[in-house]
């Protein structure tokens, strides 16, 4: 069995974004030059989150105030986490987006469902954070 390991890192300018990262993973499959195994890619930040979705704007959209309503940013004062950070609110938001991705590799491919990409959510930006890639598989 082989294995592969590489970390992407990010530093968005925004607080919250969504960044289409399947290209980035992709590159890294073929640098592994496994056929068949299983990818893992999480986010290594407990206020970034990584998952599968559709590249569709208005859904990233509905994403952003989904989440606005669940865990809103502000006031900062209705979290007790918030005693010396403002980003309570990332936490959550991580928690309801997931920490990681498990995609199945068939044939030197992301074995995806029709428009499933992966996604790289940041829910607390303006600093470095990183992305693991591990895949495994011969």
């Amino acid at each position: 069995m082989k294995h592969y390991r590489k970390e992407l890192w990010f530093n968005l300018p925004a607080r919250r974004a969504f960044v289409n990262i399947t290209p980035e993973v992709e590159t890294c499959l073929r640098e592994s030059g496994i056929q068949e195994g299983l990818l893992l890619c999480n986010a290594m930040h407990i206020s970034a989150s990584v998952f599968i979705n559709d590249d569709e704007g208005g859904l990233h959209q509905d994403f952003e105030k989904w989440l606005e309503k669940l865990a809103p940013e502000k006031p900062h004062s209705q979290y007790a986490h918030n005693t010396g950070e403002d980003n309570a609110d990332a936490h959550l938001k991580r928690t309801i987006m997931g920490r990681e991705v498990v995609v199945a590799i068939t044939a030197g491919k992301l074995d995806f469902g029709p428009w499933e990409q992966i996604f790289y959510g940041e829910f607390d930006g303006h600093r470095r954070k990183r992305v693991l890639v591990k895949i495994i598989g011969s």
